[in-house]
């Protein structure tokens, strides 16, 4: 199955199904000799992890992270490092009966076509249990780029038309929605959790803010600094749009009110959402990414079989209402996957 690695310098290989044994990752192109303990992914893992609030999904996967290769007395060793997680808590039998339906919004139909055979149990491969793999090599990730003084924040900005009105950063991780206002998460909340009593999911905005990276990361034509983070997030099932800086606000506006001008001390504004010409300017990383309503929900839709007949589903089982809190970290790891291998790409290009 091509199209399970992601990255050039620094990269990972994610494995595994979402009701099978386990998942894990390999990452290449670590750096040697730094200091890596299970708690550096842990910490990480336990953002990702379900069963955390009213508003996420009820299954409960600890993920004990195991790091089996590539870490040597507690310091990377630059082999391949290898992490792996595994599931604890599956009900395959919970899609026994729609098994020969094709649920809407999912992956099922698609994979069909493209395979000719699919996993059932959850999506296999397509569902967002894979992510918790990317969380894993993300955390490596950010210890490498803490070292370089780059920080990685992303938080829920809107939820089921909610927005946020204001930015408090220290909130973000007090409110189970992960919302930069802690005004607007009561509400977030509410809503959520109305739909989901009503068999219903609702879906968002996330804005990723990367902080203290270098200017000049990225390359000029095909590999852009934001059309690789643009493939990365659209790599996660949820997304399904991302804008940079003021994104689609620039449509109605002047060149002489988007055009970022400097003065002796740098940029004046920062429209370009700190990327200009596919490269790092040096100011803030900004964008946001659009997070689809959750596919699974218990309303009655209209599908077909497998045999093309036409039907009606219940999706019933263990679903998030609204996927933006938990994939706040993995916006996050893939940011960081992305910052991270361009650095190494910057330095292989000088030295």
């Amino acid at each position: 199955m091509p199209g399970s690695t992601f990255g050039e310098r620094f990269k990972m290989t994610t494995f595994g199904e979402s009701h099978g044994e386990a998942i894990g990752v390999i990452i290449e192109g670590v750096t040697p000799g730094l200091e890596l303990n299970e708690d550096d992914i842990q910490v990480q893992m336990d953002r990702r992890k379900p069963g955390q609030s009213s508003v996420t999904t009820p299954r409960k996967e600890y993920d004990k992270v195991r790091i089996l290769s590539g870490v040597f007395e507690g310091r990377t060793t630059g082999t391949p490092l290898s992490v792996m997680l595994n599931n604890t808590d599956m009900r395959p039998s919970a899609y026994d009966d729609i098994k020969q339906m094709y649920r809407p919004g999912h992956a099922d139909f698609s994979y069909d076509q493209k395979y000719g055979i699919r996993d059932y149990r959850g999506s296999g491969r397509a569902s967002g249990r894979e992510t918790a793999a990317r969380v894993a090599a993300g955390a490596v990730a950010r210890k490498l780029l803490e070292r370089r003084g780059v920080s990685v924040m992303a938080y829920t900005t809107e939820v089921a038309g909610i927005r946020c009105e204001a930015f408090h950063p220290n909130a973000i991780e007090r409110n189970p929605v992960r919302a930069c206002d802690p005004e607007a998460a009561a509400k977030m909340i509410e809503r959520i959790e109305q739909l989901a009593a009503e068999g219903d999911s609702c879906g968002g905005i996330v804005e990723c803010r990367i902080s203290g990276a270098a200017a000049g990361l990225g390359e000029p034509v095909f590999d852009k600094l934001d059309a690789d983070l643009a493939k990365a997030m659209l790599s996660i099932g949820a997304i399904k749009g991302i804008e940079f800086g003021t994104g689609f606000q620039a449509a109605s506006m002047l060149g002489s009110e988007h055009n970022d001008q400097m003065d002796e001390n740098g940029f004046i504004t920062n429209h370009a959402g700190g990327v200009i010409g596919g490269i790092s300017t040096g100011a803030d990383i900004i964008f946001r990414v659009v997070v689809k309503p959750t596919s699974s929900i218990s309303k009655p839709q209209r599908t077909v079989d497998t045999e093309g007949n036409e039907r009606e589903i219940t999706t019933i089982g263990r679903h998030d209402p609204c996927i933006c809190p938990r994939v706040v970290p993995v916006i996050e790891a893939m940011a960081c996957m992305v910052i991270e291998d361009h650095y190494k790409r910057q330095a292989a290009l000088l030295y």
